[in-house]
């Protein structure tokens, strides 16, 4: 069996995913908000993730994995195959710095996702940005930097609830659209709402029912209007 090598590297601070597997830890140097968003199912080359094509059993001391303990383990010694391997079974380990701005990236993307999607009970509209960030704070809301927002944010509105009031509800409107103004239009409710019915009408005009979340009804409605000039029928239906 040959020995295993060493890497000569500069003595700095990097991230690594490991993966313990019959025994052994391996691991790869890693560009970690790639890692992350692969891990979130997001198709990323896994040459664009690693820093190099190298399999390690230990990356901060530069010891390379033998050729012969990887074929044992993964059946391969070809690097992006193993590394692929410890990306989905393994574990991400990122360096404080990195976790803490992985986590606040997770952070904006949950309180884009409540103001998006929610909304006060008492009115109807959307929280403010602000507001919730200022619950945030408040409710000492812990965010997962390893979990998708969407994954998550249903226990950070428990968290939140008991401070800022929310209904994370969908609205359902009926919607008529003057010919005129009905392709352009049609557009702008594609991006923001889910089309339940149809209806393109023979002069031109387009009739549907759409459903939305509640934090998004006010956008849509100022969106319509400003665009038709006030010239479209909206009606909120059950």
């Amino acid at each position: 069996m040959k020995p295993s090598t060493t890497f000569d590297k500069e003595r700095v601070s990097f991230n690594v995913a490991r993966l313990k597997k019959e025994g052994t830890n391996f691991e790869i140097v890693i560009t970690p908000e790639k890692a992350v968003s692969y891990k979130e199912g997001n198709d990323i080359p896994i040459e664009e993730i690693v820093h190099s094509q190298k399999i390690f059993f230990d990356a901060h001391k530069g010891l390379l994995a033998s050729e012969e303990r990887l074929k044992s383990v993964f059946s391969t010694d070809e690097p992006l195959q193993v590394a692929k391997k410890i990306l989905e079974e393994g574990e991400i380990q990122l360096t404080a710095e990195i976790r803490s701005k992985v986590r606040e990236e997770k952070k904006r993307q949950l309180i884009n996702l409540i103001h998006r999607n929610a909304a006060d009970p008492k009115t109807g509209l959307p929280h403010p940005v602000q507001r919730i960030e200022l619950a945030f704070e408040e409710a000492k809301v812990r965010v997962d930097e390893y979990k998708k927002a969407d994954e998550q944010v249903q226990d950070v509105i428990k968290t939140l609830r008991p401070i800022l009031p929310i209904n994370f509800e969908k609205k359902k409107l009926q919607v008529l659209l003057p010919a005129e103004f009905a392709g352009k239009a049609y557009s702008t409710i594609k991006n923001l709402a889910e089309i339940t019915k149809d209806n393109w009408l023979a002069d031109g005009s387009w009739q549907g029912n759409l459903e939305l979340p509640a934090g998004l009804q006010s956008e849509l409605i100022d969106k319509l209007n400003s665009m038709t000039h006030g010239n479209v029928e909206i009606k909120n239906i059950e």
